[in-house]
């Protein structure tokens, strides 16, 4: 019995009837936002995801820690982001004392107008692919159920 206990038991058939569809929509998801994002404007949906974020924050820089929390991104690859979107005129950094250690990030006004091109693109296909085909009641047990899910996930960070 205690060697069973090592080993977690197989997905049945009902849980797979579950899991596959899942897995498949979150590894295929976010291809088809980044390559029409990608083909229309011109910006990775990791991108997006940076500039969205620091216009949710207002005038207010967000910490990059929080950032590449956000995005989904490691320190490095949130780094090189944010270089190629400060070359852009996107995004502009604030540093720390002499070791220029970046604290955080802030969205400038031509990152703002970039988004204002950017997010129809990326809301009209949210809406084609995720909410439209969803009546309203099932949008609500959509959130509740990833309300319910992202909380494991996020910790497991």
């Amino acid at each position: 019995m205690a060697a069973e206990q090592h080993h977690p038991r197989r997905l049945d058939d009902i849980e797979m009837d579950t899991w596959l569809p899942v897995i498949r929509f979150v590894q295929l998801l976010p291809q088809v936002l980044d390559r029409t994002l990608k083909e229309e404007v011109g910006l990775n949906h990791a991108r997006y995801a940076i500039l969205i974020t620091l216009a949710g924050q207002g005038e207010s820089a967000v910490t990059m820690t929080e950032l590449a929390r956000i995005a989904g991104l490691s320190r490095s690859r949130l780094s090189h982001a944010l270089d190629s979107l400060e070359e852009r005129g996107w995004v502009a950094r604030t540093s720390c004392g002499s070791d220029k250690r970046t604290l955080s990030a802030a969205l400038t006004p031509a990152g703002r107008e970039m988004l204002r091109t950017a997010a129809p693109v990326h809301v009209e296909q949210v809406r084609e692919l995720v909410l439209d085909p969803l009546s309203a009641e099932e949008r609500r047990q959509l959130g509740t159920i990833l309300g319910k899910l992202l909380p494991g996930v996020t910790a497991a960070l």
